[in-house]
């Protein structure tokens, strides 16, 4: 009898980004770690504190390259370079989760080595360049030269770093000139401790951990974020087997919640035939309908809650529970 597909589940790509997330603290990055399952929904990502916005976009990107095509997403970007440039724009027309192809995504395997999703980092300090400041054993992988952003996605995966992003070597002889480091001194792939000082990411995993039990406990499968203020996801949690189209319902709900400073199916109210157009006002996510609600700290908005994937006044519900509490 023959067995349909299933994403990774949530609690092994929560391992592999908390991976991800330990190893950045340890070598002072900051961005954003996505991991999409091989149905292309998102499964989970998080942003480091002070990631700035923009860098889980582009993280989630290369992760849907990745597990939907199978391939690293550096593979990805040399064929889109290649072919002529109606097929490549109109993959992107057809895929448009696909319109940041940058290097740095990596499948992510079963037992059986069937791909069942993909990983990805990217944002402020995460990229192939070496920060300011960076000690050289940090960016150093068994002795030889390395870049922040595969080291994240190696170090996740527990493989072997291989380099995406061109030469290593040529960016480290710029930085650190004929210096070399011994293999046993070097960080980049040695065990990095749990982080600690990652306080926002921590305060948005609590708000997604209470919606997902509350969820869990009225029996319902749902996705949540929690966004910054200006609307940038900090977590992301698809809960196993939602249904795909509840990862971007909870980050539009979430988005408009934050951004406008009320709950995301106020808005008709507020501003009446004009709602229509406010999701034009800055192209981040928008969505008008129940499941968002603002979150406040001393009166103070910093930041939405969204929930989506059943009925959404039963999203909405969980959403207001949660963030009264």
């Amino acid at each position: 009898m023959p067995t349909n597909p299933r994403d990774l589940s949530l609690a092994e790509a929560r391992r592999l980004v908390q991976r991800a997330v330990d190893k950045a603290e340890q070598l002072g990055l900051r961005g954003g770690i996505a991991v999409v399952g091989a149905s292309g929904a998102l499964v989970t990502a998080s942003r480091l504190d002070a990631g700035g916005p923009g860098g889980m976009a582009r993280a989630a990107s290369k992760a849907w390259i990745s597990a939907t095509q199978q391939i690293p997403s550096t593979e990805h970007l040399h064929r889109m370079t290649t072919l002529p440039a109606p097929i490549s724009s109109g993959f992107v027309g057809i895929s448009p989760q696909a319109m940041f192809p940058g290097a740095g995504g990596i499948p992510v395997l079963d037992e059986g080595g069937v791909v069942i999703g993909g990983i990805a980092a990217s944002g402020a300090t995460v990229s192939p360049f070496l920060p300011a400041g960076v000690a050289p054993e940090v960016v150093s992988a068994e002795g030889e030269p390395a870049n922040p952003e595969d080291l994240l996605v190696a170090y996740a995966l527990d493989v072997p770093y291989v380099g995406q992003h061109g030469d290593d070597r040529a960016r480290w002889e710029a930085r650190f000139g004929d210096l070399a480091v011994a293999p046993e001194d070097s960080l980049g792939m040695k065990p990095a401790p749990v982080a600690s000082r990652q306080h926002e990411l921590g305060w948005a995993r609590e708000v997604c951990d209470r919606v997902i039990s509350a969820a869990g406990g009225r029996g319902v499968r749902v996705s949540v974020a929690v966004v910054d203020r200006g609307g940038d996801p900090i977590q992301q949690d698809r809960m196993d087997d939602a249904v795909a189209a509840s990862v971007d319902v909870a980050l539009a709900t979430a988005a408009t919640a934050a951004r406008f400073g009320c709950a995301s199916d106020e808005l008709d109210a507020l501003y009446g035939p004009a709602v229509k157009s406010l999701g034009r006002l800055n192209p981040v996510p928008f969505l008008g309908a129940p499941g968002g609600v603002p979150l406040a700290v001393d009166g103070r908005v910093v930041g939405g809650l969204g929930v989506g994937g059943v009925d959404p006044r039963v999203c909405a519900e969980i959403a207001r529970e949660v963030a009264a509490s």
